[in-house]
């Protein structure tokens, strides 16, 4: 009987445990940075990302459809009229009572498309100083780039893919042990170019054209509410949060 009410105890301490982290959010960060630059607003391609990244945010904030819900979640954009020049990132915060249009519309007039410079090494930089400062680091980390991809530096003579291979991450390598940037709206000769020619080892690098990106709203249903909207989720999923194994170029 001993040995009984003895066992029955110790199921009753692990039960009552506040340790399983049962329903506890794991942490991780997700970054969104917008294109503002000139050349990424031809064929509507600023205003496609907007919409897509008004509904990408709302569902990974309130992790609809199965979406990864992050702990913490900073937007903020790239290119500006002279290079190197530094953006502000906004907050989760910001986001977690905004609707789907509302979140649209601040985006479209917080980051309004320019003729600047696109310039990609500032961003990541600030990116790596905001981990930090957030003690944000080991968390897994998302990177999520609405861009044509293309930097607006000149390429050394003889070798036309040096603009690439100049665009810096390394500052991103020991963030986490996950670290992944996705390219969302590069033409596919563009995301060839990420993929082969950016140099890192431990940041992995997932692309998805413009071509294929320019597909998501036949997967939205007009009228129908996010949390609603599965098909949606379901696509965003498969093509744009796909787990990327690790392989570094150097």
């Amino acid at each position: 009987m001993r040995r009984a009410l003895g066992v029955a105890a110790l199921t009753l301490v692990t039960a009552c445990t506040p340790g399983a982290d049962a329903g506890r959010v794991a942490r991780s960060t997700l970054v969104i940075g917008i294109d503002v630059s000139g050349s990424f607003k031809s064929r509507d391609r600023y205003d496609n990302a907007i919409d897509f990244a008004s509904n990408y945010l709302y569902a990974h904030i309130h992790g609809l459809g199965g979406l990864k819900q992050p702990t913490a979640v900073f937007v903020g954009s790239f290119g500006g009229e002279k290079p190197g020049e530094t953006k502000s990132f906004q907050p989760i915060h910001t986001f977690q009572n905004m609707s789907v249009p509302q979140i649209a519309a601040f985006l479209r007039k917080e980051y309004p498309s320019n003729d600047g410079l696109t310039d990609f090494n500032p961003f990541f930089e600030r990116v790596g100083t905001l981990v930090k400062r957030q003690n944000l680091v080991l968390s897994p980390l998302n990177i999520v780039m609405l861009t044509d991809g293309i930097p607006d530096t000149r390429s050394e003579k003889n070798d036309s893919l040096s603009k690439y291979k100049k665009i810096n991450v390394s500052g991103l390598e020991y963030l986490s042990k996950n670290t992944t940037v996705r390219i969302l709206y590069p033409r596919p000769t563009v995301a060839v170019h990420w993929e082969k020619n950016v140099p890192r080892r431990r940041v992995r690098m997932w692309t998805v054209d413009d071509e294929v990106m320019a597909t998501w709203r036949s997967h939205y249903h007009s009228g129908v509410k996010p949390e609603n909207q599965a098909e949606l989720w379901k696509w965003i999923s498969d093509n744009v949060d796909f787990r990327v194994r690790s392989g570094g170029i150097m």
